[in-house]
């Protein structure tokens, strides 16, 4: 027989008559005069079974690592066959509801699992090398803050408070900058209660980092060398065949130096529209120069100029932009939540990774100014009165924090699950998350 551990494989031979088994907690050459060990092997070890085999290792003529039993132990009994007698798993549902079967059947997916492992420790590894220290912020929380999303909602019952799962560490993470930590970062649970597709769950890991005295040009000078450090530590190939979110596939390379592209000059290359001519209030003209260049969006009369923008740029501009490239210099009136440039007060100072169609890094300079923070968490606060769901709730003890005094920093997001689906090849962030949550099925 072959059995097999979480590192290899090994042939094993059982004597006809030389091999004693324990059973029962009682070792015995025989189990009665016509059940050998041997025998007993043979009928009712099953795939599946832990067993304990003790004996001698020799080659076969042919040079295979086999041991010869002089013992063997069962350690736990199947009772349920594997899938398809090691052919494998091919159900989607049963990949995902019974993973442990996955990782029996399917070498691939084992490996996959090693490489996220792999993954984590390098990626702490590369942040302590660089003078990062790793923290542990609450997941319950008081506000939802740090990003514009509906959050889950549970009740404590010791405070009779309801509470928030948080959607991002920022602010825990911010305020402990005012605590003299000064390179920081935490990879984070989040909890974001919308939808689920291929590139979206509502549980996902992140890690999210914040650095006092860098500024948003830091961070991506940080983010290329991160990825490129963590290819080369995973053994990783420099070209990853990566398929868009219209599944199209193109070879992106990882190890090129990365492209700089400014938000609103690319739009104009690709459209001939100028979005730094337009401003709050004149929606009208920019659904009329949309609409002249032949491009149709659903529902754009009732959008605002901010998300007109940003579906023109879905359209036209990121389906054209397949290796790794820092998108920045957003228009104020876009990301409002992000530093003012000092030298241009129309944009502001935040950049996104961009990999063939997908989000995989965001980074801002951060606000730290309190009086500026409060008023933007009244205007949140106004959208939430008004039914906006995703709108940011008002945190006034981050408020209270800034007031000590936040040194200036940037922060940057890495959206762990959705960079793993990407590089190991995969089509939804399931299939790189060991347990994934699914409905409960029906049974008796």
């Amino acid at each position: 027989m072959t059995i097999m551990d979480g590192t290899s494989k090994i042939q094993v031979m059982f004597s006809r008559e030389n091999c004693s088994i324990q059973f029962n907690n009682t070792t015995t050459p025989n189990i009665n005069d016509e059940l050998t060990a041997y025998k007993f092997a043979e009928k009712l070890v099953d795939i599946g079974d832990w067993i304990w085999i003790s004996g001698e290792l020799f080659y076969t003529h042919k040079w295979e690592l086999t041991i010869f039993a002089k013992d063997f132990t069962f350690l736990s009994k199947a009772i349920r066959p594997l899938p398809e007698k090691w052919h494998g798993l091919s159900d989607e549902e049963t990949l995902y509801r019974e993973r442990y079967l996955d990782l029996i059947t399917n070498e691939e997916t084992y490996n996959r699992f090693l490489l996220r492992s792999r993954f984590m420790k390098s990626l702490r590894d590369f942040y302590e090398e660089n003078g990062f220290l790793e923290v542990e912020t609450p997941i319950l929380w008081n506000a939802a803050s740090g990003a514009a999303a509906k959050p889950f909602i549970t009740h404590h019952n010791d405070y009779d408070l309801d509470v928030f799962l948080r959607i991002s560490p920022e602010t825990a993470l911010k305020k402990a900058t005012v605590g003299r930590f000064e390179r920081i970062f935490e990879i984070a649970k989040d909890f974001r209660n919308e939808w689920s597709d291929p590139s979206h769950l509502q549980e996902f890991t992140m890690v999210e980092h914040y650095a006092v005295y860098w500024n948003y040009e830091d961070n991506m000078n940080f983010a290329e060398k991160m990825v490129k450090t963590l290819f080369q530590k995973l053994g990783l190939p420099p070209i990853i065949n990566i398929e868009d979110k219209e599944w199209n596939a193109r070879d992106v390379d990882f190890m090129k130096a990365w492209e700089r592209i400014d938000y609103a000059e690319r739009i104009k290359e690709d459209t001939w529209i100028d979005i730094r001519d337009f401003s709050i209030g004149e929606e009208d003209r920019m659904r009329k120069a949309i609409a002249d260049i032949g491009v149709v969006i659903d529902g754009i009369e009732k959008m605002s100029l901010a998300v007109m923008i940003d579906y023109l740029y879905k359209k036209k501009t990121r389906p054209q932009i397949v290796w790794p490239a820092f998108i920045y210099n957003y228009p104020k009136f876009m990301q409002p939540l992000a530093r003012t440039s000092d030298t241009n007060p129309y944009i502001v100072e935040q950049f996104q990774l961009l990999v063939n169609g997908w989000e995989i890094i965001k980074a801002y300079s951060e606000l730290v100014d309190p009086i500026d923070q409060r008023e933007r968490f009244e205007e949140q606060a106004k959208a939430i009165e008004a039914g906006d769901e995703e709108a940011t709730s008002a945190d006034y003890d981050f408020v209270r924090a800034m007031e000590y005094g936040m040194p200036p920093q940037s922060g940057l997001g890495f959206w762990i699950d959705r960079f793993l689906t990407l590089i190991t090849g995969q089509k939804n962030l399931r299939d790189v998350i060991l347990f994934p949550l699914m409905k409960p099925r029906n049974e008796e």
